[in-house]
């Protein structure tokens, strides 16, 4: 009898006794194509020899130093790195353990940078539906699924949810897709004019939304109009790039392919790759110069804050990215990708619509293509569509409640950026027998 707690208590998953390259190998040596990277994390695949190493060789010198005391070279050399290709003024990095811990920071930080600031009043923070933002109390509020939300709803911050940027289910008929992305972006200044932009501190989104609805692509020119609300009423704009960021959907940064930069930015996942547990919020200038200045104090913290032996993952991470070229890689084979995807599916009736950037790619399933109508919740079909391809040998992440939080089924792809053009086929190949089998 296991005493570990699980993600399901009625469900007895395989041990993992192993990885290699895109694979995962259970205890009965049955292979599994990694096709999302857990949760989008493990870009560079499993077993990668050079990181390994790299853990290896920090352990020999020093496993962890408390930040309180130390600083560490990985920490400093993490620090240079991410700093040296971030867009804007992105200037310092604060280290955590995950996601959720990363935009927790970053709504802390934009809360203090008004303290100090003088206008204690900003204690507001816009955010869009169908968003994740972790599960911590503070980025549970931030995000957006009303399912993850409801239980808690009680303990949660006073968040307003605008509606995401969202072209499949919200742009009008004969509306093209810059005048969408203008009237979505819009609603994050009616917000502000309706609780008063003097009362908000930030507005947090991903650039592309995650697991909760699909890799969500923005339209064109909608970031950079979120960009400039923010700059008009002077509020902090904070992206989560936990999942989509780290090269993901081909930049190291998402943002760089909107054309904007954020105050404020949150990174995990790809950056430890699954190799150590890590995750970072970067801010800009502006905001360290207003903390240094004021009591010079971040009031906020956590034990395995800079990690040295998780930084040097983070590091040989982030350099194997830059310096093996994965970066054009994720393009090319994210367009490969999308191509397989469209060739097979692009027509499927249950098929409502294909999306992504990069190695990023979601499928919205529906129970009519021509009406988009999805699937009665109660079917569970993504439950169905995950166990149908687990059981072919294929990690997916499928995914309920893509609409509202409790309509809609999508399933997200996240393979490592090191796939190839074979092991594409086995994903396109091995998900459409899922598909077959959930439902019909």
């Amino acid at each position: 009898m296991s005493h570990v707690f699980p993600r399901h208590t009625r469900l007895n998953p395989p041990v993992a006794t192993g990885g290699e390259g895109c694979y995962l190998i259970d205890a009965a040596g049955k292979r599994y194509l990694d096709a999302s990277g857990g949760a989008a994390v493990s870009c560079l695949g499993h077993n990668d020899p050079e990181i390994v190493a790299a853990v290896k060789a920090q352990l020999d010198q020093i496993a962890f130093a408390h930040t309180g005391f130390f600083t560490s070279e990985p920490a400093e050399q993490l620090a240079d790195l991410l700093i040296a290709n971030a867009p804007g003024d992105l200037d310092r990095v604060y280290y955590v353990t995950g996601g959720s811990e990363a935009t927790e920071a970053a709504i802390k930080l934009a809360r203090q940078y008004w303290v100090e600031k003088g206008e204690p009043q900003r204690s507001r923070l816009i955010s869009r539906k169908q968003s994740y933002h972790g599960n911590t109390i503070g980025a549970l509020s931030a995000g957006g699924n009303e399912w993850r939300r409801a239980q808690f709803g009680p303990l949660l911050l006073d968040v307003t949810h605008i509606d995401p940027c969202y072209e499949y289910r919200l742009r009008h008929d004969g509306e093209s897709l810059e005048d969408y992305g203008l009237r979505a972006a819009q609603a994050l200044e009616d917000e502000l004019l309706r609780v008063g932009p003097e009362n908000v501190m930030a507005f947090m989104a991903e650039p592309v939304v995650g697991a909760t609805a699909g890799t969500l692509t923005p339209a064109p020119g909608y970031f950079k109009r979120i960009r400039e609300i923010c700059d008009q009423y002077d509020i902090l704009l904070i992206l989560d790039e936990v999942m989509c960021g780290m090269g993901r959907t081909g930049t190291l940064f998402a943002c760089e392919q909107d054309g904007i930069a954020p105050d404020i930015t949150c990174i995990a996942k790809g950056l430890g790759a699954g190799y150590q547990p890590i995750g970072a919020m970067l801010c800009s200038a502006r905001i360290y110069k207003t903390i240094e200045e004021g009591t010079g104090f971040f009031q906020h913290g956590h034990t395995y804050n800079g990690h040295p032996t998780a930084c040097v993952a983070g590091l040989a991470v982030v350099s194997a990215i830059l310096d093996r070229g994965l970066l054009p890689r994720v393009q090319a084979q994210g367009e490969k990708l999308a191509h397989r995807l469209a060739d097979r599916f692009g027509q499927h009736p249950h098929i409502g619509d294909l999306r992504g950037r990069g190695l990023f790619h979601g499928i919205e399933i529906v129970a009519d293509r021509d009406t988009k109508e999805p699937f009665d919740p109660s079917l569970g079909i993504s439950a169905k569509i995950k166990k149908a391809a687990f059981e072919e040998g294929l990690v997916c992440y499928p995914m309920s409640g893509t609409i509202d939080g409790k309509h809609g089924d999508h399933v997200m792809l996240a393979p490592p950026f090191i796939i190839s053009d074979a092991q594409l086929d086995e994903i396109t190949d091995k998900l459409a027998t899922a598909l077959e089998k959930a439902i019909h």
